[in-house]
């Protein structure tokens, strides 16, 4: 009998033994499960967190498109990180400059100066002559795209980055433009002329040239639109520059050579409202009403609102 009991205390401990062993066994499952689970998710959070290097693999690859969304992202988290702002700006501005939507350019180059100059107060000395020279070059386009003038910054900017070292074999062009439409032609001449030095250009002489006249320096305009004319294979910046040098012998009363170019002008486009228009003032001034309002009424067919034609058969 007591053996009886001996056997069943046994037996008893046996089984409670065996499902603690089960219920530890199926502790340490549990545990490892989850632990596999949250490496598991850790490591697929980490493959899929946008880090510098993330950024910077999608700008060597050229892939603007990447480098804004990533860096967009990246900077929710980290809104001051300077190498993030860089990336993100300079995307930001070559989305810009390839986009046909105005509206859509204007919204990138918004994005890309207000991070720019916020990247601007934390950048090393060897990074900030670049920075400017981004926000010059942003705020020519700027210029470009929107009914507010913002060539007075791209001045500021693009000259800060020449006075701390920066070179790039652009800057004097974007200058020339600046100033030309700031209205300072003498400045302009001065950096389109640094640019000829660079890389002389049919289109660098004839800039060169508008603003020679607008500064009312009529022979040394003269000089460079002859070079453009003598050296040009484009039909459009020939006729471009034939109607300004007839424009400045009307000015100088030399009817004889402007009638020349304008003429020459239609012997290549025989629709050039300006030639037209040239022509008529010619006649007007040799006394010829009835022709010039001919010439004029001609420049209106080609081009119905343009300001000279209508202006003078308003007036005559």
């Amino acid at each position: 009998m007591n053996n009886k009991f001996i056997n069943r205390d046994i037996t008893k401990r046996q089984n409670f033994i065996f499902k603690k062993i089960l219920r530890l066994l199926l502790i340490f499952v549990i545990l490892g499960g989850v632990g596999f689970l949250s490496f598991y998710f850790i490591n697929k959070n980490l493959e899929n967190k946008i880090t510098l290097k993330t950024i910077k693999t999608s700008w060597e690859s050229y892939d603007y498109q990447a480098v804004y969304e990533n860096g967009k992202a990246f900077l929710q988290e980290n809104p001051f990180n300077n190498t993030a702002l860089t990336y993100y700006s300079y995307a930001c501005f070559y989305l810009a400059v390839a986009q046909n939507d105005t509206s859509l350019a204007e919204n990138y180059l918004d994005e890309c100066i207000n991070n720019l100059r916020i990247a601007m107060y934390d950048a090393s000395s060897s990074l900030l002559p670049q920075l400017q020279y981004m926000l010059g070059k942003a705020y020519f386009y700027k210029n470009t795209v929107s009914t507010y003038y913002y060539s007075d910054l791209s001045v500021k900017y693009l000259n800060l980055a020449k006075e701390n070292g920066y070179k790039a074999d652009d800057i004097p062009e974007y200058l020339g433009l600046s100033y030309a439409a700031l209205g300072m032609p003498m400045e302009s001449i001065s950096a389109f002329s640094e640019a000829l030095l660079i890389r002389e250009s049919d289109t660098l002489l004839f800039s060169i040239a508008e603003q020679y006249y607008k500064a009312k320096q009529n022979n040394a305009s003269k000089q460079y639109l002859f070079r453009v004319i003598q050296n040009n294979q484009d039909d459009e910046l020939v006729q471009k520059s034939r109607i300004l040098l007839g424009n400045i012998y009307l000015e100088e009363k030399d009817f004889e050579n402007a009638e020349k170019e304008f003429n020459n002008v239609l012997l290549i486009n025989k629709n050039s409202a300006d030639a037209h228009y040239g022509i008529g003032v010619i006649y007007e001034q040799q006394g010829n009403i009835a022709k010039a309002r001919a010439e004029w009424r001609s420049a209106l067919k080609i081009q119905v609102n343009h300001p000279g034609a209508l202006k003078k058969l308003s007036d005559k």
